[in-house]
């Protein structure tokens, strides 16, 4: 039987929904490239350098799949193929989120090593070892 307490996910994309369109701001940008040292449109707290780590802890790089759960705007999936040359599919059910991931990667031409979807990180598509790596950040706070 199912949790009632448990948020369905079309109740979880409207919660972050306008959390999305907050990032239109541009001071928001500032704040963003002083505390993580990098303008991604961000709506989490990992940093740069925790994203660097996270690219050396599972050694990124070149021909590798990547899934980055709970994309939001697709930091820092963007970053890591931008940086490593992988290829990643961000996933988030925040339709504005995957929508500003997609944009982002056309701007930072890395979408051809991209594919985006609205997803709920328990019920994926995906075969088992579709990817190499699966990464997550600010998702199971």
């Amino acid at each position: 039987m199912p949790d009632a307490r448990r948020k369905r996910p079309t109740e979880i994309a409207d919660k972050f929904a306008e959390r999305f369109r907050a990032l239109d701001a541009d001071v928001l940008a500032d704040v963003e490239r002083e505390v993580t040292g990098a303008v991604y449109g961000m709506s989490g707290y990992t940093t740069l350098a925790q994203a660097d780590a996270l690219a050396a802890a599972v050694r990124l790089r070149q021909g590798m799949r990547v899934l980055d759960l709970g994309a939001g705007a697709g930091w820092p999936g963007l970053y890591l193929a931008e940086k490593t040359g992988c290829d990643v599919v961000l996933s988030d059910l925040p339709a504005d989120g995957i929508r500003r991931a997609a944009a982002a990667a056309a701007q930072r031409q890395v979408a051809e090593r991209c594919r985006f979807l609205r997803a709920s990180a328990d019920a994926l598509p995906f075969a088992s070892r579709t990817f190499d790596a699966v990464v997550h950040t600010d998702v199971l706070c």
